[in-house]
C-alpha cells in the first residue's frame, strides 16, 4: 500500500480516537462546539496570515527578487487552513503549528535550501534565511534579452 494510504487511515484512526477520549471527558455536544470553533478561529488566523504573506511576496517581487520563501510560507498555509478545516484535533494542534511564523519560516528555508529557480533571466540565486533579502537581484544580473511584439486587445 502506498505511504499515503497509510498515513491518512492512520491519522483518521488518531483522529477518532482522541475524538472519543475528549468526548468521554466533556461530553459529546461540547466536543463538536470545540471542533467548530477551531476551525472558524483557524481559518481567521490562515486569512490573516495569508494576506500578510502575499503583500511580502508582493514587494519581493517589486524589488525584482524571487519570493520563493513566501510562496512556500503560502502554500504551508494553505495545508495549515485545510488541517484546521478537517474535524479533528491532532490536525487543529498540526495546522496551528504551522500558523507559527518561525516554524513555518524553518520549514520554508528547508523546502527551498539548495534549490536553484531556472526562468528566462537565467535563474535567481539561493537566498539565505526566511524573509531576508539575498544580496544580489535580478535588476543586477546580466540577463538575455527577448524582443518581441504585443497588441492590446480590448
Amino acid at each position: 500500500m502506498g505511504k499515503l494510504f497509510l498515513l491518512f487511515i492512520g491519522l483518521s484512526l488518531l483522529e477518532l480516537t482522541v475524538m472519543i477520549q475528549v468526548g468521554t471527558v466533556i461530553g459529546a455536544l461540547p466536543t463538536v462546539v470545540l471542533i467548530v470553533l477551531t476551525a472558524m478561529v483557524g481559518s481567521a488566523l490562515v486569512r490573516q496570515q495569508g494576506l500578510k504573506t502575499l503583500l511580502e511576496a508582493q514587494q519581493r517581487m517589486q524589488l525584482g527578487e524571487m519570493p520563493a520563501r513566501e510562496l512556500l510560507g503560502g502554500m504551508l498555509l494553505a495545508l495549515a487552513g485545510l488541517l484546521l478545516i478537517v474535524p479533528g484535533f491532532v490536525t487543529d494542534l498540526l495546522g496551528l503549528l504551522l500558523l507559527l511564523p518561525p516554524l513555518r519560516g524553518r520549514l520554508a528555508d528547508r523546502l527551498v535550501k539548495g534549490v536553484r529557480v531556472q526562468g528566462a533571466m537565467g535563474g535567481f540565486p539561493p537566498q539565505e534565511g526566511f524573509g531576508s533579502s539575498p544580496e544580489p537581484t535580478l535588476h543586477d544580473r546580466p540577463g538575455t534579452t527577448i524582443e518581441g511584439e504585443f497588441e492590446r486587445k480590448e
